[in-house]
């Protein structure tokens, strides 16, 4: 297989497989589908089908009903029981529907096609047999990823520090707090969708932070818009993995500005949102977030990606995320080519209403300034060399470069300590730790 000149390999074309006795029926679906650009292979019999199996890859069988010696019943039960992951069409006449549903029975098959078929229709059929096939087996190697997800967790020291080595030291640092928060992934759901999130911003700087900082500004969005305690929740954990389908793209799409790329860039960074979707569907407790994320670049006025939805056609939570990361990206730099100030940035809000953005959730959002305070839980601020056991942190611990080390609520062990310890030391910088008051202690400020 080559690569094309950006380095992406090409999809290779699906394989089928035309069963059929007479000559001019192959001939014609031959001509039909090739014209389609899949790879064809042809039998004359349901035994040379399956000697044909035996040695080539296989995605779809088209089989005619009546044939000698074995039928399309009889093939297609025999396709099945070895193949059964191969797609399986039969083509059957009207007379034959007792046969049609003992095939039905034995070869489960995905569809039946009456003769004579109509080009069209049996085309349009086989590209939808295949494109389910398709996501069936991407939906089961997912699910597959997340059946296995603390086992992996629990290797995320090599694994990860072989995955990402040539990319980031900063991951080899990080990665023992990875395993420590899937310790304790059944008591705080919220730690690990915060170490995800944090993945990406170790590709690039310039998102250190990012996700972090928008999931703060959407959480108070969305209480201030009166969404309930599970549906604000959604909004965080979409707000905290909105890029994590920008993990599939190359470093230097996320270099620079989004409006400093060329017109083909933007249109691969744009399927970041659907590419998100699709690598969370498969987890329940995230299949609200992933519609948020896949339609959080959508526009009010309905000339957004990837649906093109409109007004209250896109999903609240999407509306509030959309403002939340562009206000965040507008300071950052990564939407423009330079960084604008807090109130730059909320006027380009307000210049968005009814276009970018919902009016009435700019209003809302640029009210939180001064009329949300933030009740904040005592805290006390204290070096490493402060800490025992059973403290428990009031804050998110980050590393100095902005990376998650520890989420807020974790209760400090012996082992947490230490390494929190040997992290100061490989780093040579001394941390900030905000903590609980223990029971009875005075709030300290510092």
């Amino acid at each position: 297989m080559t690569e094309d000149a950006c380095g992406v390999q090409p999809e290779t074309p699906a394989t089928l497989l035309l069963v059929d006795d007479e000559a001019s029926i192959l001939s014609s679906l031959r001509r039909l589908f090739r014209s389609e650009g899949y790879r064809i292979l042809t039998a004359e019999s349901g035994a040379k089908g399956l000697e044909i199996l035996e040695q080539e890859k296989v995605d779809l069988i088209i089989s005619d009903m009546r044939m000698p010696e074995m039928d399309g019943a009889a093939f297609l039960g025999k396709v099945k029981e070895r193949w059964p992951r191969i797609v399986r069409i039969l083509l059957t006449g009207y007379a034959d529907i007792t046969s049609t549903i003992a095939a039905i029975n034995q070869g489960e098959i995905y569809r039946y096609i009456a003769k004579p078929w109509d080009d069209t229709d049996i085309i349009l059929n086989v590209r939808q047999a295949l494109e389910q096939n398709r996501l069936k087996a991407e939906n089961e190697r997912l699910q597959a990823l997340t059946e296995k997800q603390n086992h992996e967790l629990r290797q995320l020291n090599e694994g990860l520090e072989a995955l990402v080595e040539q990319r980031t030291g900063e991951l080899r640092q990080t990665v023992s707090f990875l395993e420590l928060a899937q310790q304790n992934l059944k008591k705080s759901y919220l730690n690990t969708v915060k170490v995800f999130s944090g993945l990406l911003e170790m590709r690039n700087k310039n998102l250190s932070g990012h996700s972090r900082r928008v999931a703060d500004h959407a959480r108070k969005l969305a209480i201030r818009a009166g969404l309930n305690e599970s549906d604000v929740q959604d909004v965080v954990f979409a707000a905290l993995l909105h890029d994590i389908g920008k993990m599939a793209l190359p470093d230097r799409l996320l270099e620079k500005p989004f409006y400093n790329l060329t017109m083909e860039d933007q249109a691969e960074v744009m399927k970041h949102s659907v590419k998100g979707e699709m690598a969370l569907m498969a987890i329940e407790q995230l299949q609200t977030p992933a519609k948020l994320i896949r339609a959080h670049h959508e526009r009010f006025d309905g000339n957004g990606y990837p649906d093109r939805l409109a007004g209250f056609g896109i999903p609240m939570g999407a509306r509030i995320l959309a403002i939340a990361n562009e206000f965040d990206a507008l300071q950052a730099g990564t939407l423009q080519n330079k960084k604008l100030s807090e109130a730059e940035a909320r006027a380009w809000l307000v210049e968005g209403k009814g276009k970018r953005y919902d009016p009435a959730l700019v209003d809302l959002f640029n009210e939180t300034k001064s009329a949300i305070a933030e009740t904040r839980e005592p805290e006390i601020a204290i070096k490493s060399y402060q800490l025992r056991p059973g403290l428990v942190l009031a804050r998110d611990l980050v590393s100095g470069e902005g990376y998650l080390l520890l989420a807020r609520g974790h209760a400090l062990t012996d082992s947490l300590i230490e390494q929190i310890r040997q992290f100061e030391k490989s780093e040579g910088a001394s941390l900030t730790i905000y903590v609980r008051p223990p029971t009875g202690a005075k709030e300290k400020t510092s």
